[in-house]
């Protein structure tokens, strides 16, 4: 009996193992030296937005051994589809990585029937950095001061109201406020809150439903007068500004998230170094202090919860659009 053939298969096997052994190491290797160049992290908004202003804050602190730099990119339009499909179609490799507000997944699949990704297939939230609140405001010289004088004016006469863009947050709450109170106004897109904010402040548009960390400041300093916010508890920021449901939209609530999403085959080492660095980036009482004030709640989520709360905003938000029978294309 010939002997040599279990010999050589057993050799083989050998030097498969062996070969799969060194290319597994090869990638845990590369993954534990990541990262070795330049990061691009795009934002699907004008500069502004607040996922933008807490990734620059941190930007310093996150991966300070490796001394790489990040390069934050500002591609704007189509309610943040830009710049989440560039991201859906790049190299899952840790060096291509959108950050913004959920909606991207959450609300726009549900919105938009030709999404040149996928999703649920092609995109996996890393970690959830903050939530976000919309504040309701008006240019000063709109003839409201309180929410049932906003609603009555609604009601007798045409309005228009800016959000940062079709399906965002903003356009989102105006339109469950709109829902539960029986009001109907126009909607204006721009291409994220500050611009929107910009043309409500020169009465361009008279009114707008647009993030808090971006407009309180102005609502301080007198040149826009807010009615009030959005999520279910007071802002931080100014807690003087009522929730929509003690202003007398009873049950009313429009809370957001603004996360870190990388294309889907992401490797899980590198998704949980960037929560890890980011959740110890929040730790350092300046940023943390910058983030509250600015009504941006550090948080630094798993992967796996960061996927749950996608989940279930994804559900929840698919009832609203259903109700409000909400199309964008």
């Amino acid at each position: 009996m010939n002997r040599s053939i279990p010999r050589r298969a057993g050799a083989v096997a050998a030097a498969v193992a062996t070969a799969t052994a060194a290319l597994l190491a090869s990638s845990l290797a590369a993954a534990q030296a990541y990262p070795t160049k330049p990061i691009r992290i795009l934002t699907g908004f004008a500069p502004g937005a607040p996922g933008e202003f807490v990734m620059r804050l941190v930007a310093d602190k996150v991966f300070t051994a490796s001394k790489q730099t990040y390069v934050i990119e500002n591609r704007p339009g189509a309610s943040g589809n830009i710049a989440t499909e560039f991201v859906a179609k790049s190299a899952p490799d840790g060096y291509t990585l959108f950050v913004g507000t959920d909606t991207v997944v959450t609300v726009n699949p549900h919105i938009f029937h030709k999404l040149a990704f996928n999703p649920a297939e092609d995109l996996v939230p890393i970690t959830y950095l903050t939530s976000t609140s919309q504040t309701l405001v008006c240019n000063p010289a709109v003839p409201v001061s309180n929410v049932p004088e906003f609603i009555t004016l609604a009601r007798t006469q045409p309005i228009n109201y800016a959000s940062g863009g079709a399906g965002v947050p903003g356009h989102i709450a105006m339109e469950l406020f709109m829902s539960m109170t029986g009001i109907s106004m126009t909607h204006v897109p721009y291409k994220g809150p500050a611009p929107a904010m910009q043309d409500v402040m020169a009465g361009v548009v008279p009114c707008g439903f647009l993030a808090t960390s971006v407009v309180v400041p102005q609502v301080k300093g007198g040149k826009i007068k807010a009615l009030a916010v959005s999520s279910a508890n007071r802002s931080v920021m100014a807690p003087e500004i009522p929730t929509a449901r003690e202003a007398g939209v009873p049950g009313y609530d429009a809370t957001f998230g603004e996360f870190l999403l990388a294309p889907a085959g992401t490797p899980a080492t590198i998704m949980r170094q960037w929560q890890e660095e980011l959740a110890r980036a929040f730790q350092d009482p300046t940023v943390r202090e910058r983030m509250i004030t600015n009504d941006l709640p550090p948080l630094a989520t798993t992967a796996a919860d960061s996927l749950t709360r996608v989940r279930a905003e994804s559900a929840r938000w698919a009832k609203v659009v259903e109700r409000v029978k909400l199309q964008v294309d």
